[in-house]
């Protein structure tokens, strides 16, 4: 039987992230409270046993801690410190755990004008997909003070398995960008060589089965390249979340002057299929882009 934990936890935007992640912490026994613009996204919280709440300081009213997990850096600026907001409601001690992806100087003015009302924040991003979101299997970049991390450790181990403390606040949202610079250049690399394969004329899921167990093998080829092979660009992590992410990423870059030209090249792919009314679509949907520049999925 599970027992109910003392903390009771504000859980603020349930999409495909939150929404499993609410519900993981729901399972560990937690009492979560759960706000989000579009009451009907947080019914599979609700359906799990959180309560409603009407406003973003409800839903941190009488509580712990309070996690956000929103698309972009306005957002949780919005939810924090905007009318309504949780700061109307957080009292002294409270922590608040911004899982989102944002800007790591915002995220430090807003830790600091949080603190002042003895508030405090924690930057922790997270890598994984939706998939790891389901199944707790998140890798979670923390940014904070060596000893709150610690506090909210047991909360952070129910929604994810590898939990790093990165350094001071902003550490976790800096670590989140280097990991997108990655996990782009991964996904450009799937749909390259599966393009590749299909113009070629090789069997797809026998160029799968042959790569995945190789030195291409990855968390993402596994699951994104069965989607793309099936023609389902259902996201796990949409293009136009993606393409926030890497406007951040950029915008760091030319602050300290180090160039990323392959992330510039994917950000100008992405930005084509979102002008095609596709930002809502999958990543893995860059195969589309790909195939188009070889003139489709003609074989030789």
């Amino acid at each position: 039987m599970t027992t109910v934990r003392k903390e009771r936890i504000g859980f603020i935007g349930t999409g495909i992230m939150g929404s499993p992640m609410a519900c993981n912490l729901l399972r560990a026994g937690y009492q979560v409270t759960v706000y989000n613009r579009t009451k009907a996204k947080a019914q599979q919280a609700l359906n799990a046993g959180a309560v409603w709440a009407d406003s973003p300081a409800k839903a941190a009213q009488e509580t712990n801690v309070t996690i956000t997990c929103l698309p972009d850096t306005p957002d949780v600026e919005a939810v924090l410190l905007g009318s309504g907001g949780v700061l109307e409601s957080a009292t002294e001690g409270c922590l608040c755990i911004d899982m989102s992806t944002i800007s790591p100087a915002a995220t430090r003015r807003m830790g600091e004008t949080l603190a002042k009302e003895g508030v405090q924040l924690l930057d922790a991003p997270v890598s994984g997909g939706q998939k790891g979101a389901i199944e707790a299997k998140l890798s979670i970049m923390i940014g904070g003070p060596a000893e709150s991390v610690e506090r909210v450790r047991p909360i952070l181990q129910t929604i994810g398995r590898t939990i790093t403390h990165c350094g001071p606040l902003g550490s976790g949202q800096m670590t989140k960008l280097a990991n997108q610079v990655m996990v782009i250049h991964t996904i450009m690399s799937i749909a390259e060589g599966l393009a590749f394969a299909e113009k070629a004329g090789l069997d797809l899921e026998t160029t799968l089965a042959a790569t995945v167990a190789g030195a291409a093998g990855s968390h993402s080829l596994k699951v994104l390249g069965p989607r793309i092979i099936a023609g389902d660009m259902k996201p796990a992590f949409m293009v136009d979340l993606q393409l926030k992410d890497l406007r951040l990423v950029m915008e760091y870059s030319r602050q300290i002057n180090q160039p990323l030209p392959g992330a510039a090249l994917a950000e100008q792919l992405l930005r084509t299929l979102s002008a095609q009314g596709r930002g809502r679509d999958g990543t893995q949907a860059l195969v589309d882009v790909i195939r188009g520049l070889g003139g489709g999925r003609v074989q030789v």
